[in-house]
């Protein structure tokens, strides 16, 4: 018997393909709070780069698993002085998550955190070290002190569980069971940190997708604090791809989809089942598929090839091996279920799924939704976003924008890299994708802006302004056309943007999510990391940096790159300095308008300077001159963050412009005390 890696090409004609539902989907938005993240440690300055090149040595090397797993052995090794240097409690220890080498010697290393034994979901870290072992800075999920009350339970067991079911329930799961029975944390994600059951509930969710569903009680008091999805949803005749090469294995006179040079990847048919690996695709020849949905291997061969094209595109561009960046491959499982419209990734079996589609005729293995489901496995062990609020938006988001990336990398003729998601795969059944970059809400229910109640909306929708975002860098605002495709991109305060190009808007975005982001990173958090990244990549005076500025500000969140609020305009501003009382009444900031007429406008720019501690215990609003409050920061969003440095975007078209307007504020928790510094009213 032998084994040896095979290559072949097959022949394959396309044909057009519909589709009545919606893949790529998922649950609704499970929770209406999103956790949030403190501020990302800034970059520090460095000389620009000329002619926008990258810093030498400020980018992530090529680690070989071996040389990655040496890095982790020194930071285990090292891990009880590094929690001593970061001034952790004694109770507190450190676990090696994830490392990455920057060329100067620079390492990234990743930890998660136990508190007396029991781990601490949301006390997620990642520490910056210096080729001298010096701790350069640190970004947190959670800078509160992770001190809980006790770690004694009050709240039997059984109580979570009784919760945790019920959640499901309301989910409309289907056969919900406890698929892991509670365990006790130390839940630090959404404020102070608190001892807590997390249980996981199994079954199927309402779609027919299976379901790994956290839920987090507390263990005094029995409140439900949080939950989440952890199943994220998202050759070779190939069915989009047209004929393509494969890698298979050949094992005496049988070929299997087994890739040997990407890490062992396999590719499975389920044949219907939703359990289980299902069987191997093999046969006595290496030819998979005959181009039709109708073939059971045509669906395997469009699976395959994505992952190697994926598995490649972050091998070459990015410099990481596999999705956890030792060499091991992930495996795809096809033809998941009967008619089911959908595909997703899950940690439980370190693998991707696709269903057929509607009437088993559109399998969803397009090169994009391959990537995209890949792509959740890489955010799961780096960033590890949560998967619901703000910090899921950001999780989809990174899932679309790679997605992306992989198929202009791809350069596949037959299905040629753009910016839409899901195009191929006809899921509306009218030819129109599934989500757009350029515009998010074309698809109806995206959004292309930042808002304070994102949070509360299904994660695939919050995820419109950070996709959004990231083609205003990409590409630039306004109207063009790229590979035969048509974009018209807005912005939320009506300036143009101007693009970098794509090959430095990914690896910007990379470096953010393996560098900066964390469980609990916001959209304002995102756009910290993403400057943070920028400014170690290209400089902090750089065309790149300013790029970055002026992108989030036209999703509204943050200023331009000039420092407004909206880059111009007129501005109305109190710098006078309003005490905040500890756990208090609200306080207010006026200013006054005049000399504008009519009302003001649907992009009025308010920029607030706030200097607190724990940011999450404030509400933060504007109050119009009629008295109607338009609330920019909620109670308990925020984290524990400290300050507020930011500009929010308002609707107040229905409000007349000129009279007095208020910045009010309210403390509504005992421990932290803070000042308005200052607040600006901006008419672009």
């Amino acid at each position: 018997m032998r084994d040896s890696s095979s290559h072949r090409r097959t022949s394959h004609t396309r044909t057009t393909r519909r589709a009545a539902a919606v893949a790529l989907v998922g649950v609704s938005a499970l929770i209406a709070a999103a956790v949030q993240s403190g501020a990302a440690t800034a970059a520090p300055e460095k000389a620009p780069s000329a002619a926008g090149k990258v810093i030498p040595g400020a980018e992530s090397v090529k680690l070989t698993p071996a040389q990655r797993a040496e890095l982790i052995r020194a930071a285990d090794a090292s891990k009880a002085a590094t929690a001593k240097d970061l001034g952790l409690g004694a109770k507190e220890k450190l676990v090696v998550r994830d490392v990455l080498k920057d060329g100067d010697g620079t390492v990234h290393t990743r930890y998660e955190r136990t508190y007396d034994g029991l781990p601490v979901l949301g006390g997620d870290l990642v520490v910056e070290s210096t080729k001298t072992d010096a701790t350069a800075s640190v970004v947190k999920a959670s800078r509160a002190a992770v001190e809980p009350a006790t770690t004694t339970a009050k709240l039997p067991a059984a109580k979570a569980e009784t919760q945790a079911l019920a959640a499901a329930k309301a989910e409309d799961a289907k056969s919900p069971d406890v698929n892991r029975a509670p365990r006790k944390v130390i839940w630090a994600a959404s404020g102070t940190p608190t001892l807590a059951y997390e249980t996981v509930v199994g079954g199927f969710q309402h779609d027919g997708t299976p379901q790994e569903l956290h839920v987090i009680t507390d263990a005094a008091t029995g409140e439900k604090l949080y939950e989440w999805e952890a199943i994220e949803t998202g050759t070779g005749n190939t069915v989009y791809s047209g004929t393509v090469d494969l890698t298979s294995t050949q094992s005496g006179s049988t070929f299997n989809l087994t890739d040997g040079a990407r890490g062992s990847h396999k590719t499975y048919n389920l044949n219907r089942g939703t359990s289980g690996t299902g069987t191997l695709f093999s046969g006595a020849d290496d030819i998979w598929g005959n181009g039709s949905a109708s073939n059971l291997e045509s669906a395997a061969a469009d699976a395959h090839y994505g992952a190697a094209l994926t598995w490649d595109y972050y091998k070459n561009v990015h410099g990481r091996s596999g999705i956890r960046g030792d060499g091991v491959g992930a495996y795809s499982r096809v033809h998941y279920g009967n008619n089911y419209v959908n595909a997703f990734w899950s940690d439980s079996c370190f693998c991707m799924t696709y269903g057929d589609g509607s009437g088993n005729a559109n399998p969803l293995t397009s090169i994009d939704v391959a990537a995209h489901e890949m792509t959740h496995g890489l955010t799961s062990n780096t960033a590890g976003l949560n998967y619901s609020g703000e910090s899921g938006g950001l999780n989809e988001a990174t899932s679309d924008i790679f997605g992306s990336t992989v198929e202009f990398y791809a350069a596949n003729s037959s299905d040629v890299g753009d910016y839409l998601i899901g195009e191929e795969i006809n899921i509306n059944g009218d030819g129109t994708p599934l989500r757009y970059m350029d515009k998010p809400s074309r698809d109806g229910a995206s959004k292309d802006s930042w808002y304070s109640g994102l949070g509360s909306i299904d994660v695939h929708y919050s995820s419109g302004p950070a996709n959004h975002f990231f083609y205003l860098l990409s590409e630039g605002s306004g109207t063009k056309t790229i590979n035969g495709v048509s974009y018209d991109s807005p912005t939320a305060d009506g300036l143009p943007v101007t693009g970098i190009g794509r090959d430095k808007a990914e690896k910007i975005w990379f470096r953010a999510l393996t560098t900066k982001f964390t469980s609990t990173t916001n959209y304002a958090a995102a756009r910290t990391g993403t400057l943070a990244a920028t400014g170690e990549l290209y400089g902090t005076t750089s065309a790149e940096y300013k790029a970055v500025q002026d992108a989030w500000a036209g999703v509204a969140v943050g200023a331009r790159s000039d420092g407004g609020g909206g880059g111009g305009g007129t501005s109305f501003e109190n710098t006078a300095d309003v005490a905040i009382p500890d756990n208090g009444a609200a306080v207010t900031s006026s200013v006054t308008v005049s000399g504008r007429t009519g009302n003001a406008p649907s992009n009025l720019q308010v920029a607030v300077d706030i200097t607190h501690t724990y940011i999450g215990d404030l509400q933060v609003q504007l109050v119009a001159p009629d008295g109607t409050a338009y609330t920019l920061k909620g109670y308990n969003t925020g984290g524990s963050a400290d300050n507020i440095n930011t500009t929010y975007t308002v609707n107040a078209s229905s409000e007349v412009a000129n009279g007095a307007w208020q910045l009010r504020v309210q403390d509504n928790a005992a421990r932290d005390t803070g000042r308005i510094n200052g607040w600006k009213l901006t008419f672009p």
